[in-house]
C-alpha cells in the first residue's frame, strides 16, 4: 500500500489543487444487468477489455444453446456518480480504480457486485476472505508528447529524481536536452489518492520504496490518457499503463477521452516497453514495471456450490473462458496485455500470499 509522509501528502494536496482538466472519457456502462448476472467494478486499466469481454463470453453462451447461465457485465470507472449495479440493488458511488472496487466488493452482498477488477497485487489490509484471481500482465511505464522535449529514455534514478522535484530541468540529466522545465503529472484519483498506474509507478521507481511526490509534481484526474491539456506541455511526463497503450494505439480500443492523444510511451534503463510486433517484450515484463492484473472475488462465492459459484469459476478460472478460450485469449493481445504462463492464468491468492510471477 501507498503511505503517504507529510511532503507527499502536501504534494498531493497541492496537485488536487490544481486545475484538473475535466476530460471524461465517454460511457460505455452495460445495459441494466439481472439479479443473477456476475457484474463487476474497479480498475479503469482492464475496464475497455472487459467491456469487449463481456460482449463476446454472453454471445458465446447464447452461440453454445446456453440461456441459463448467468451473463457477464463490467461497469466502467469513469460516468455517473451513483450506478445502479443490477436490478434490485441499491444505488451505489461508482469505484473509480481497485482499491475502491475491492472495498464495494467487501460493503456489498452479490446482489450488488460479484468481482473487482484490480491492477493491484493483495495487501495486507484486504480481507483474508477475497480471492485475487491472476488473469494477465501488465506493465506501466512513462509517456511524453511526440515533439516534445523529452528524451526517448530515461533511467529509473532519473525518474525517481524528477517525481521528487531533485530534478527539474532536463539538463540536469543531460548537458544535451533542452534548457527547460520538466513537468511531472501525476494520476490523482481524490484526495492524497492515486490513481493505480501512478501508485504503481512511485513504487517501482522507488524499486520497493515509494517516491514521496515532490511540490513541482502536477495532477490529472484521469490515468492513461493523454487528452488534458498539461499533457500536451512538450515538457510533460506521465505514468502509463503499456499494455492499455498498445490496445489504444495498435488494438484501436479507444473512446473520448481515452486514447493517448500526443503522448508516446518511452523506454526505461534502456529497455523499450514496446517491441517491433506492437506487444510488451518479455525483457520489459521482467522488470519492476511489470505487474499482475487480477479479478477479486469473495472465496465463498467462488468455492461454492451455487450457480454464481459456477459461472465465477466458468469466467475466471484456470479451466474458464477468459484463460482456455481462444477468442478471449486474442481479445486480450489485441488490448494489449499479455498472458500469464501456464497454470498461473485463473490462479488465486490471499491478501496474505503473494501473487503469481509476471514473468
Amino acid at each position: 500500500m501507498l503511505r503517504f509522509a507529510a511532503r507527499a501528502a502536501s504534494a498531493l494536496a497541492l496537485a488536487s489543487a490544481l486545475a484538473l482538466t475535466a476530460t471524461t472519457p465517454a460511457l460505455a456502462d452495460p445495459p441494466q444487468p439481472a439479479a443473477t448476472d456476475i457484474v463487476g467494478v474497479g480498475a479503469g486499466v482492464t475496464e475497455s477489455l472487459f467491456n469487449q469481454y463481456s460482449t463476446e463470453y454472453n454471445a458465446f453462451l447464447t452461440a453454445s444453446g446456453n440461456t441459463t447461465s448467468p451473463r457477464l457485465y463490467s461497469w466502467d470507472s469513469t460516468g455517473t456518480n451513483y450506478i445502479t449495479t443490477k436490478t434490485g440493488a441499491s444505488p451505489i458511488v461508482r469505484p473509480i480504480r481497485s482499491t475502491s472496487g475491492i472495498l464495494t466488493l467487501n460493503a456489498y452482498g452479490n446482489d450488488t457486485v460479484d468481482f473487482a477488477r484490480s491492477a493491484r497485487r493483495p495487501g495486507i489490509d484486504d480481507p483474508v476472505t477475497d480471492l485475487f484471481v491472476a488473469m494477465a500482465k501488465d506493465a506501466v511505464s512513462w509517456a511524453a508528447p511526440a515533439g516534445g522535449n523529452a528524451p526517448a529514455d530515461l533511467m529509473t534514478r532519473d525518474l525517481a529524481l524528477i517525481y521528487s522535484c531533485y530534478y527539474t530541468n532536463w539538463q540536469q540529466i543531460s548537458p544535451s536536452l533542452p534548457d527547460a522545465t520538466i513537468v511531472p503529472v501525476l494520476g490523482i484519483a481524490g484526495p492524497a489518492t492515486l490513481t493505480d498506474s501512478s501508485a504503481f509507478f512511485l513504487q517501482a521507481i522507488g524499486q520497493g520504496s515509494s517516491v514521496e511526490p515532490g511540490p513541482c509534481v502536477r495532477g490529472v484526474r484521469w490515468e492513461n490518457q493523454g487528452t488534458d491539456a498539461i499533457l500536451h506541455d512538450p515538457n510533460a511526463i506521465v505514468p502509463y499503463s503499456v499494455g492499455r497503450y498498445i490496445g489504444q494505439v495498435y488494438g484501436g480500443h479507444t473512446r473520448p477521452g481515452d486514447d493517448p492523444g500526443v503522448l508516446t510511451v518511452r523506454s526505461i534503463d534502456g529497455i523499450a516497453p514496446v517491441d517491433s510486433s506492437n506487444q510488451m517484450p518479455l525483457q520489459f515484463t521482467s522488470t519492476v514495471y511489470a505487474r499482475v492484473l487480477f479479478n477479486v472475488v469473495r472465496n465463498a462465492d467462488w468455492n461454492s456450490g451455487t450457480p454464481r459459484g459456477t459461472a465465477l469459476r466458468a469466467v475466471f478460472g484456470s479451466n474458464g473462458w477468459i484463460c482456455k478460450n481462444a477468442a478471449a485469449t486474442t481479445t486480450l493481445k489485441s488490448h494489449g496485455f499479455r498472458s500469464l504462463p501456464i497454470g498461473a492464468c485463473g490462479s488465486t491468492v490471499h491478501s496474505n500470499g503473494w501473487p503469481v510471477s509476471v514473468n
